[in-house]
């Protein structure tokens, strides 16, 4: 789901609070995907990411947007349990903290400003690159404001009994989404004024990135790990038969060119990609492909001549 307009946060507390409550349920509970963001265009991202059982914030923070620096806050565990979870993200000047189900899970030093909570916000994706997240979303809120402890409890419990929060003025709520349509592509906002979803008639990423950089596609999880070991593998076939057929053929620098020629291949393959929106655009399989076709070209080296003193 994406907005159909950018959100526009404005605080009286020094441009620096903010809170948004999900209420979800994973389809997974060992899951690497993002299931909210805010995005504006030359900003950075704020992201809410399912990071296998735990919670991940990514955001990037400073006052100086060409100088602000990556953050970010994880909270193990989150999706342990079953049923759905009740999450809340509340930052002031004091730092930010996460509660699920009404109660402080964690805090950290990270200071979310209100161009944090600014612009389209993207629901079960990311919005640079495929990053889907699947299951059950039950009710969203946003408001321009830090909420306390017991504004989080109070909002838990009367969601989980009436399923809808009881919210004050006083917490300057501006996004109410509770998910009881049960039909059609727009999820209205129950705040008015408000900002509604769309879900889109087709699959699309809103921003999509070409040639992603490897060193912000890098990720230590095992999903990133399964594909990087899947695109070495995968050209590993494509260098060694290559490579054969090039020195069969008495090609000059057979191993060079093989290698040129898979680099070639598999950067066609990334440039297509970026008009595939199930499909990311990354330098990282480039890299990675480019490891494989070598890989294939060793392996015909050793094997090779084994191969034409068997068969000659």
């Amino acid at each position: 789901m994406i907005s159909s307009s950018a959100f526009n946060i404005m605080s009286a507390e020094g441009g620096r609070s903010g809170s948004v409550e999900v209420w979800l349920q994973p389809s997974h509970i060992w899951d690497d995907c993002t299931f909210l963001a805010f995005y504006s265009p030359g900003n950075p991202y704020l992201f809410l990411r399912q990071y296998d059982a735990g919670l991940k914030l990514l955001a990037e923070i400073g006052d100086d947007l060409s100088a602000r620096k990556a953050a970010s806050l994880h909270v193990q565990n989150v999706f342990r349990k079953s049923g759905p979870i009740f999450l809340t993200v509340t930052s002031g000047i004091h730092g930010t903290a996460v509660y699920t189900d009404g109660l402080l899970a964690k805090t950290g030093q990270i200071r979310l400003s209100t161009s944090d909570f600014t612009g389209r916000l993207v629901i079960g994706d990311s919005p640079g690159q495929t990053d889907s997240w699947s299951g059950q979303l039950l009710g969203l809120a946003i408001y321009r404001s830090e909420l306390t402890a017991p504004q989080v409890l109070r909002h838990y419990e009367t969601w989980r009994h009436d399923e809808r929060p009881k919210i004050s003025e006083d917490e300057r709520n501006i996004a109410l989404y509770l998910f009881d349509e049960r039909a059609g592509a727009v999820v209205h906002s129950q705040t008015r004024p408000g900002v509604n979803l769309n879900i889109p008639e087709k699959y699309v990423v809103l921003d999509r990135i070409f040639l992603e950089p490897f060193w912000t596609e890098f990720s230590m999880s095992r999903s990133y790990w399964s594909a990087v070991l899947k695109n070495i593998v995968g050209f590993v076939p494509f260098g060694f038969c290559f490579c054969a057929c090039l020195s069969l053929r008495k090609i000059r620098r057979p191993a060079l060119a093989t290698v040129i020629l898979g680099t070639l291949v598999s950067l066609t393959i990334e440039i297509l990609q970026a008009y595939l929106p199930t499909r990311d655009s990354g330098m990282t399989d480039l890299v990675t492909n480019t490891l494989g076709t070598y890989t294939g070209v060793i392996a015909w080296r050793a094997v090779g001549p084994i191969l034409a003193a068997r068969f000659s």
